[in-house]
């Protein structure tokens, strides 16, 4: 039994150390041409400093073990001794700047994909705010320009420029899986490229303190094949579709006759507030409060009746609503797709 739960043991420690490195926000499972080749960078590092390590502990272990040879005088020289660990020294020294000089430049280029760019680029700007993300997408013309907030879409393949502005405090765009991390910096434009190799879903997360709700900052990338993104942007482009639902009439008045409307806007209505997400389609989202809550009608709910108690400190102010108007505001944005 005791040699059967050791081999248990032994199997468990590997994978609890192996835990990490996979899922939608880890830097090891990588699938952007960024994200690879940090990977890499990082693999590189460390295995060169596990082998400086081993050869530092080897060397401490033979000088520990090592007998000291008897001398007729302790303040005598051995010259051939002196010219050994001059040469060992000398090689230590030079061997380190090598490594160091190679980290640097491998570290350089690596990042200088962070911000490669081309032709053919889609470009979108997100802006940090406390605490969610606003993205922007631009168009050829100003009627096929669209916003939307926390989801990203972008189409597999293909290299993504995403323009960087903090508004309010210093937050940082992070997207493990797909590249590496940019500042959002007040005042201060910045960019970074990313480019998913497959499709799928994937958690990016502020990756700089920025208040009480930094832990719950997150977004998420959405990399689908092209006809599916050209889909998805024909649908943010169009205004929220009206519904025949009596229940999400009623939810339409009342989101439009309380604050509601002046802080978010929904294309197609009167609602034009600039303050919070654009909510247009935001029944089409995975997730509300920047990843807080999954995109359902119940979580839509429970946010309008009491956003600071499930986010302290976020900017949305709890609206006083009956129990019928709180219903049938949560069908109305449930609705939004």
């Amino acid at each position: 039994m005791k040699l059967r739960a050791t081999a248990r043991l032994r199997a468990l420690i590997p994978a609890l150390a192996l835990a990490g490195c996979t899922g939608w926000q880890s830097a090891i499972d990588v699938h952007g041409a960024s994200a690879i080749s940090l990977k890499h960078l990082i693999v590189v590092i460390m295995a060169t400093c596990s082998v400086v390590w081993a050869l530092v502990i080897a060397t401490l272990i033979v000088a520990l073990w090592r007998r000291r040879e008897a001398r007729e005088s302790a303040i005598a020289l051995d010259p051939r001794r002196q010219r050994r660990m001059t040469l060992a020294v000398g090689g230590a020294v030079a061997a380190t700047v090598i490594v160091i000089s190679a980290f640097t430049v491998s570290s350089f280029f690596t990042t200088r994909q962070l911000t490669a760019a081309g032709a053919d680029d889609l470009t979108i700007k997100v802006r940090g705010l406390q605490w969610w993300w606003g993205v922007e997408y631009f168009g050829s013309k100003p009627e096929l320009r669209f916003e939307t907030a926390n989801e990203i879409h972008i189409p597999v393949g293909r290299n993504v420029r995403v323009q960087l502005e903090g508004l309010d405090v210093i937050h940082s765009f992070w997207v493990p899986s797909l590249a590496g991390k940019q500042d959002l910096i007040p005042g201060r434009p910045n960019e970074i490229t990313i480019r998913a190799e497959r499709a799928g879903v994937y958690r990016g997360q502020c990756a700089e303190f920025c208040g009480l709700q930094h832990a719950h900052m997150a977004f998420f990338v959405v990399a689908e094949e092209q006809r599916a993104f050209e889909a998805w942007t024909a649908l943010q482009r169009d205004n929220a579709v009206a519904s025949s639902d009596a229940e999400v009439i009623a939810g339409q008045r009342v989101f439009l006759s309380r604050p509601c409307a002046a802080c978010h806007a929904i294309r197609g209505t009167a609602a034009n507030g600039k303050i919070g997400p654009d909510l247009t389609h935001v029944g089409g989202r995975k997730y509300i409060a920047a990843g807080l809550l999954e995109t359902t009608r119940g979580s839509l709910a429970a946010w309008i009746a009491d956003p600071q108690t499930l986010k302290p400190g976020n900017n949305m102010p709890m609206v006083p609503l009956a129990a019928e108007e709180l219903r049938s505001v949560s069908a109305y944005l449930a609705s939004l797709k």
